[in-house]
Order: structure tokens, then C-alpha cells, then sequence
């Protein structure tokens, strides 16, 4: 079992080519300025809670946990399908988890496609230091990443495991007040106390079901969140079957929702 937070992505980055893509996404002046510019749309003038630079750091690690579990015990899409190695599908979710909410830095109305479109010359960029000389690979990579970055959005069905990972961990970052469904910061209604009830978030390998995602809270508030956001996202992800959610006020759980 793990905790969702912005220190779990470093517990996965576990071999040399994950390290320096983790790197230059951390140093890079384009990546970091529209996050920064993210968080000036979506807290500053829309006064929403955080999609910023922390944000990229724990849905970039709840994503990679969960499609290790995952890995586990199916062959991922993008292997299955002689896009790459496995080495390339961790890259994939890496990247497509870190920059998933870039376009927010454009607008919070269709975020998804500006990402989209803001991403592209990013990862040519980035992809090409990380696999030098190997252009028809950086392209493969880079259409993969492209989609997990369109499809994180609840109306788009995720195509594969890579995706579907990106898209829950998306979901999963919602303790101690980061709730994915934005909220008016100060603001006191069903979105905040549901937001601020949320006490921490785990992700454990289970039995029957690979992944169980463990929702802590202080009360029942925060179902609101569960049903608003992780529902919304698994019933799109493509992963639906291999997840258990479970809500539980302090230790007693009064919620399970399974794909």
C-alpha cells in the first residue's frame, strides 16, 4: 500500500531513462512556465483549487503505481501492440501524467485539446533527448502520450492501459482539500466540504481486484468527490474492470465501488 502524494513519483523512477525524463520535465523552462500559468488560470482568476507543478508530481506517481500493479498481471497496450518496451510504456505514463493539465494554462474550457496541442512541440523536444537517433520511436512515443493527455478528460474513453492509468491517478489526488472537481477556494458548499473531508488517499494491490483505491475521510462529505470525480473517470478509462474504490470514515467503510 502507498499514499498518494507529490513523493511517490520518485519511488518509480528506477531505471536511467525514467530518471532524465523525470529530470527534464522538472528543469524545463517551457513544462514548468505553463504550469506555473496553469495554476494563474485555475486559482488565481478562476479561484479553483490546484493544476499546477505539485499536481504533475502526484498524478505522475499515483499513475505509475497503478500501472505497475497492472503490469503485473496484463501486458500493457502499448507492448501488446509493438509500440515499445516496457522501459517506453512507464515513459509514456510519465510524460502523459506530468503534462496532462498544461492546457489549463490556455483555458479551463477544453483543456484537454489545448494540452493537446501545447504538448506536441514539448515532447519532440524532450523525447528526442531521451532516445536520441531513434526519430520513428520518439514519434510512436509521443502519439501515445498525446493520447493519454486528450483522452484524461471524463467525455474521452481512454484506448489504452497507459491512459487509463494517467486518467485515475488524475482523480486520485483529492486529500487534504485537492479535489479534482474545482472549487472556489473560500467558498463553503457541497464541492468544498466534500473536498476538505478527504484525509488521504492510498493505492494497494488487491485479490480479486488489481487495484483497490482507499479514500479517507473525516465524513461522508467526501463520497461526493468519490462519485463526481473517480467515478466519472473510471467509467472512461478503459480499466474499469481491474479497479475497487473504497470509501472510509475514519477506518469504517461505508462505501465500495467496483468496475
Amino acid at each position: 500500500m502507498v499514499v498518494v502524494s507529490p513523493n511517490l513519483v520518485y519511488s518509480h523512477l528506477e531505471t536511467p531513462k525514467l530518471q532524465v525524463a523525470f529530470n527534464l520535465l522538472e528543469g524545463d523552462v517551457e513544462v514548468q512556465t505553463y504550469l506555473q500559468m496553469a495554476n494563474v488560470m485555475a486559482v488565481k482568476r478562476l479561484k479553483y483549487n490546484d493544476h499546477g507543478p505539485v499536481h504533475s508530481r502526484i498524478t505522475s506517481g499515483s499513475a505509475l503505481e497503478i500501472f505497475k500493479i497492472l503490469s503485473r498481471r496484463f501486458t500493457p497496450t502499448t507492448v501488446r501492440d509493438g509500440i515499445c518496451d516496457i522501459e517506453g510504456a512507464k515513459v509514456i505514463v510519465l510524460f502523459g501524467a506530468y503534462l496532462h493539465d498544461i492546457g489549463n494554462a490556455v483555458h479551463r474550457v477544453d483543456h484537454h485539446i489545448h494540452g493537446y496541442n501545447l504538448a506536441g512541440p514539448i515532447l519532440d523536444r524532450l523525447l528526442s533527448r531521451i532516445y536520441p537517433g531513434d526519430e520513428e520511436l520518439v514519434l510512436r512515443l509521443k502519439a501515445e502520450i498525446l493520447h493519454c493527455i486528450f483522452s484524461h478528460d471524463e467525455d474521452v474513453e481512454c484506448l489504452t492501459m497507459e491512459a487509463g492509468s494517467v486518467k485515475v491517478a488524475d482523480g486520485t489526488d483529492m486529500a487534504e482539500g485537492r479535489a479534482r472537481i474545482p472549487y472556489r477556494i473560500g467558498g463553503v458548499d457541497i464541492h468544498s466540504l466534500s473536498a476538505l473531508s478527504i484525509r488521504r488517499v492510498e493505492i494497494e494491490e488487491g485479490e480479486e481486484v488489481p487495484i483497490r483505491i482507499l479514500v479517507n475521510m473525516d465524513n461522508p462529505a467526501g463520497v461526493f468527490q468519490i462519485e463526481h470525480v473517480l467515478e466519472r473517470k473510471i467509467a472512461t478509462s478503459g480499466i474499469r474492470r481491474w479497479l475497487e474504490v473504497v470509501a472510509l470514515e475514519r477506518g469504517r467503510e461505508i462505501k465500495t465501488i467496483t468496475g
